[in-house]
């Protein structure tokens, strides 16, 4: 892939965008391979949990308006944004943001649509699409007031105000804050602690009565009947 990188190891997928030279803002080839490597991961049942960082010292600076794919319509464009943001909330895996330096627009909201987001000292998060003359997308529009309550989120989205990280804690945009140099061990020991769960829970998924009539009845091509044991 060209526009992230993708590595994995002890159940823990690692998804980085990689436009450093860019702040890793989001291109329509990025937001491709984004909606492949999710689809992939949801598919697979040796990934445990997914965590979605950002190259060099920036999480993502959000859209890159120049990056349009060319002779690509823009709701075409748009309608592939969206599908990205709902693969992405559909994982079975729990996911991780791990927020280092900006976080704008849709960047941010690709931050929030993960089940938990941890963020650096150095973190700065904005809805800046106000400053753009544009509207929310990747999922921002129903993301925020769930997190934040509708008022606290109309405030980010009609006035476009930096966050840091202290400020995210605060209002429950994010999980937690950390030092810079302590974000990495974190986050690893939460990811390694979240495959590990996942793990125990699928072998016990797996002696269970309810696995067995599942598939019996897939191989009976009959209903199943489950009993909760």
């Amino acid at each position: 892939m060209k526009t992230i990188q993708v590595n994995r190891h002890d159940g823990v997928v690692e998804v980085t965008l990689d436009r450093p030279a860019k702040k890793n803002a989001i291109n329509g080839e990025m937001i491709e391979e984004l909606r492949a490597v999710f689809s992939e991961i949801a598919a697979s049942t040796a990934d445990r949990v997914v965590v979605i960082a950002g190259s060099g010292d920036a999480f993502c600076s959000g859209a890159d308006l120049t990056g349009r794919t060319p002779g690509q319509p823009l709701l075409v464009g748009m309608r592939n944004v969206g599908e990205a943001c709902v693969a992405l909330r559909s994982l079975p895996q729990p996911t991780i943001a791990k927020v280092v330096g900006p976080a704008l627009g849709a960047g941010l909201n690709l931050a929030l649509a993960c089940d938990f987001v941890v963020a650096s000292d150095t973190a700065r998060l904005c809805e800046i699409f106000v400053k753009r003359g544009l509207t929310l997308d990747f999922g921002g529009s129903w993301l925020l007031p769930r997190l934040v309550g509708e008022r606290k989120a109309k405030e980010l989205v009609f006035f476009g105000e930096f966050v840091d990280g202290a400020a995210a804690v605060e209002m429950g945009l994010i999980n937690r804050v950390l030092p810079n140099d302590e974000i990495d061990d974190f986050v690893a020991r939460w990811a390694s602690q979240l495959a590990s769960a996942e793990a125990l829970a699928q072998a016990e998924s797996l002696e269970s009565a309810d696995a067995a009539e599942a598939l019996a009845a897939f191989m009976e091509k009959r209903p199943a009947v489950f009993r909760g044991v």
